[in-house]
């Protein structure tokens, strides 16, 4: 029997991220949740999200009723799981890096989706499974538009976030202010 674990959201600029657990001969699947706040300040500065994640995976693995000896782990190569890895180390359990595709990264990506979608209101249909640049600057929009109410979502430890975007996200906003002024 063999694990996938991968994970999404990690480098997205907003929201919470998430971690996927798939048992692939049964189809089990669980989400565990890493919330935005652990990109924030100082558990950001004190590397919590990596630390949080070997706790959610020891829960998912529980959940699973992983058995050690006879079952194989394909863990994505993403730093998220560095401790993690270690984890595994010091227990003995087989695993291996792995690039994750399939049925399990289509499912947390798309519990990444659900989350900006539902519990925070990004509507762009430009939003989409895809990770990368076009996904950043959907996110990115969506904060500059109401910028002082949408920060709380920001994963603000990303160092960019303080030396560039937020100084380009107030600029963005201020103009989308300006532009709705002239238009009333």
């Amino acid at each position: 029997m063999t694990i996938e674990i991968d994970d999404s959201g990690t480098g997205d600029l907003v929201g919470n991220a998430f971690v996927g657990l798939l048992r692939k001969e049964t189809g089990e699947l669980i989400f565990k949740t890493l919330p935005v706040t652990l990109f924030q300040g100082e558990n950001w500065k004190n590397k919590k999200p990596l630390e949080v994640t070997v706790e959610l995976v020891r829960e998912g693995l529980q959940e699973l009723n992983f058995q050690n000896k006879t079952e194989r782990i394909e863990l994505c190569r993403g730093n998220i799981f560095d401790q993690v890895r270690n984890y595994f180390l010091e227990e003995g359990i087989n695993y291996e890096d792995a690039i994750i595709e399939g049925k399990l990264q289509d499912a947390v990506e798309g519990r990444l989706i659900e989350h900006l979608r539902n519990d925070l209101g990004v509507r762009s249909k430009s939003l989409t499974k895809k990770s990368g640049a076009k996904r950043f600057f959907v996110l990115f929009n969506w904060v500059c538009y109401d910028i002082f109410k949408r920060e709380k979502y920001v994963k603000s430890g990303f160092k960019k976030w303080n030396t560039i975007w937020r100084d380009r996200a107030i600029e963005k906003y201020n103009k989308i202010k300006r532009s709705k002024n002239r238009r009333n």
